[in-house]
This record gives structure tokens, C-alpha cells and sequence, in this order.
């Protein structure tokens, strides 16, 4: 039976005029004492590793005083035998909603953008915005804390299979609308959550049209060029510079092969995931922005309270939805970020605001009955050997 990613996006969970952006401040603390802490980390990972079963693990950490890590262990190619090393490229899938948040808080500080809005007042005129579920009602907040009632697109059947058959297809978004368009949606606006792509396609759309840029372009101007965040790119061709090899798993819903690159260019076009994901970075360079992101360095910091305001998410015990954030209760304390999923990769980013840590994992591999520690775990488990100065956690204050 093939893995459905509609149960393993966030199942990782269940274990659990503009304000610029600021440029990241990296504080190296005391030569010997960044040495040996990274020595233990990487230590502490290559155990995790073993026990993970992945072939490769990349891990960033940034420590309260701006430090950074950028840690891995195993195999970016298990053919060739190509070690996995920081500087390797992963997909981060659904974690890229991330960025497509923050430049949208940018647009509300710059007043061009109201979260209680009506989705009509920024696309009502659009030929088919009349054909989406539920558009009459639909608010810009909705969209961004997946209560709008409209359903993900990227697993329909009659998508997947147009997806597989013309592999080098540039998909308008639009286009991916339109597998739901005249559907009935499964709840009314406001009235349940139920985690989707297709709102933050929505929302895509509503950034270029304030904006009259591509996406890309103002995400560049607005995020990765002023955080200097140089090892993060967009997913948007076949060929993504630096990216490793992913592994989906023999049987995989998007039908796939195991290993998802073949000869230089992956097997099918990551470009349709556009602002549902479509971003590729280093593990170091995603902690990193998660730290600018949840420290107030992405968009005017008084925003922040209204991004983390979260609702009810079927995501694991305690956990909320805010505006693109998941946040969780942890063994150290609460934390801020997103999980991410795309055929051949599993990424995990968190904050915790009470140590102002910020962690980064991401695995090249899909592939769910083989694996032996999800990136969440490993997470955590890094997490707190990061705060405890390189000390081993506890394995059974963390769960597995």
C-alpha cells in the first residue's frame, strides 16, 4: 500500500511602506568553547543518525547569541557514496510557507494587506475566483491558519496524473485551482481546519496582485537578500542548484521513483508547489531564518503576536495553527515553526522563544516504513543538547 502524504505531512507533529528585514547578527562566542560544543553536537547527531535509518541527516542550530551550526552525517547519495555535508541542499517543502507568511505580514504593516479581509477584495474580480469553494466567505486569515474550508489541490487523483505525465510542465496557479473548482467544500469558512496547499496558492496570488511582482522576485528583495540567507533558493525548475538526492521510497502516492533525481533533474517539476513550499536550503540556513523570523527580523516586530496567535490544529496534543506557524508544546517549552514534506525529503524547523534557540533538520528521505527516527525527534533531541551546552538529552524526557 503507498505511503499517502495526506498522513505523513504533519504527522511529524504528532510526536509533537515596508518594515525591512534585518540583517542576521552571527556572534561567535569563544574559539575553544564554539569548537567543542560543535564537536559534541555533531557527536550527539551521528548517534541520532544511526538510529534514524535515513541516509542522510542535515541539522542548523543557532544558538541564543546568534551562533550558528551547520551539522550533517550519512550519504547525500547512497549510489555514488556522496557524504552529506552542511552545505548540502534539501527541499523543504511545506516549511517554505514560512517565508510566503512573512512577506505577507510585510504587505499588512505596509497597509496593503488586512488579514480579516475578504479574499474577494483582492481577487473578486478574477474570472474564476467565483468556481473556488466557499469565495464569497473566505477572509485572508483563513487562508493562512487553514480554516477557509478549501482543500488541497496536490493530491487529486486527475492532478497527480497530469503532474506524472508531462514532468517538465510549468503549472500557472491558476491552473492548480482548477482541480477544485464547482467542488463543495467540507466545512464553512471558520468552521474547521483542515490543513491545505491550496490556501497558501491562494495567497501567492494575492501577494503578486498587491504587489505586481512574482513571487520569487519580492521574496528576494523582501527576505533572502536582506538576512543574507545566500544557501536558500527557490524549487522551481527541475534542476535546483546543489540539491542532493532524495529518496521516496519504492511506493510513494506521486508514483515516483525511489530516487527522485535522474541524471541531474528531478522526476517530476517541483515548480507546481510554488507558495505551498518551493524553496530548497541548506539545514544551517533554515535555522537561521527561523531564528530572524521569530526574533522580529523578517517584518515590523509588533506583528509577531498576531503571526503566533494560533487555533486548533489536528497536528498532535496541544497544537495550534497561527498565520503559517505551527506551535507546539516541547520539553522546552513552546515552540514556533513548521514541518515539511516533499517526495524524497522530511524537514522539521523550530524556535523556542524561551531559549532563543532555533533548530533545523532535514532528511533526503520520504520513505516512512524505513525510517527509524522522524526529524521532529531528532529535533528535539539536538534541541536540547544544544541548550544543555552539548550535554545528551534524556531519551525518555523526549519520546520517540
Amino acid at each position: 500500500m503507498r505511503n499517502d502524504p495526506r498522513n505523513i505531512l504533519f504527522p511529524l507533529a504528532v510526536l509533537l511602506l515596508a518594515a525591512p528585514a534585518r540583517p542576521i547578527e552571527a556572534q561567535q562566542p569563544a574559539r575553544g568553547g564554539a569548537t567543542q560544543l560543535r564537536e559534541a553536537l555533531q557527536s550527539r547527531l551521528s548517534a541520532l543518525y544511526a538510529e534514524s535509518r535515513a541516509p542522510g541527516v542535515s541539522v542548523g542550530i543557532v544558538l541564543a547569541d546568534g551562533t550558528s551550526f551547520g551539522l550533517a552525517a550519512g550519504l547525500a547519495d547512497t549510489v555514488l557514496g556522496v557524504p552529506m555535508t552542511p552545505s548540502s541542499r534539501l527541499l523543504q517543502g511545506s516549511v517554505g510557507k514560512t517565508y510566503v507568511a512573512a512577506v505577507a505580514m510585510q504587505l499588512v504593516h505596509e497597509g496593503l494587506l488586512d488579514p480579516g479581509a475578504k479574499i474577494s477584495t483582492y481577487l473578486g474580480r478574477e474570472p474564476w475566483f467565483a468556481r473556488l469553494p466557499n469565495h464569497s466567505d473566505v477572509t485572508v486569515r483563513q487562508l493562512m491558519n487553514h480554516t477557509s474550508g478549501i482543500v488541497r489541490y496536490e493530491f487529486n487523483e486527475r492532478f497527480i496524473s497530469d503532474l506524472l505525465a508531462a514532468p517538465d510542465r510549468v503549472w500557472q496557479p491558476e491552473e492548480l485551482l482548477a482541480y477544485l473548482f464547482d467542488t463543495e467544500a467540507p466545512f464553512a469558512a471558520g468552521e474547521g481546519w483542515d490543513y491545505s496547499d491550496t490556501n497558501y496558492i491562494i495567497l501567492g496570488i494575492i501577494i503578486e496582485r498587491l504587489t505586481g511582482g512574482a513571487y520569487y522576485d519580492e521574496l528576494r528583495r523582501r527576505i533572502l537578500e536582506p538576512l543574507g540567507l545566500e544557501n536558500t533558493v527557490p524549487s522551481n525548475s527541475r534542476r535546483v542548484p546543489g540539491l542532493v538526492q532524495g529518496y521516496a521510497g519504492v511506493e510513494n502516492l506521486f508514483g515516483v521513483p525511489d530516487a527522485v533525481i535522474v541524471d541531474g533533474e528531478f522526476a517530476i517539476n517541483p515548480q507546481f508547489e510554488w507558495t505551498g513550499g518551493g524553496i530548497a536550503s541548506t539545514a544551517e540556513d533554515l535555522a537561521r531564518w527561523g531564528k530572524a523570523l521569530y526574533e522580529g527580523r523578517a517584518f515590523d516586530e509588533s506583528l509577531l503576536p498576531v503571526m503566533v496567535d494560533g487555533v486548533d490544529a489536528r497536528l498532535g496534543p496541544n497544537t495550534r495553527y497561527g498565520l503559517g506557524v505551527i506551535i507546539r508544546p516541547s520539553p522546552l517549552g513552546k515552540s514556533w515553526g513548521h514541518s515539511g514534506f516533499f517526495p524524497g525529503y522530511l524537514t522539521e524547523m523550530a524556535y523556542f522563544p524561551e531559549h532563543r534557540v532555533s533548530v533545523a533538520v532535514q532528511l533526503n528521505s520520504s520513505d516512512f516504513p524505513n525510517l527509524g527516527m522522524r526529524p521532529l525527534r531528532i529535533l528535539l533531541e539536538m534541541a536540547k543538547a544544544a541548550v544543555q551546552g552539548g550535554g545528551a538529552p534524556d531519551a525518555d524526557s523526549l519520546g520517540r
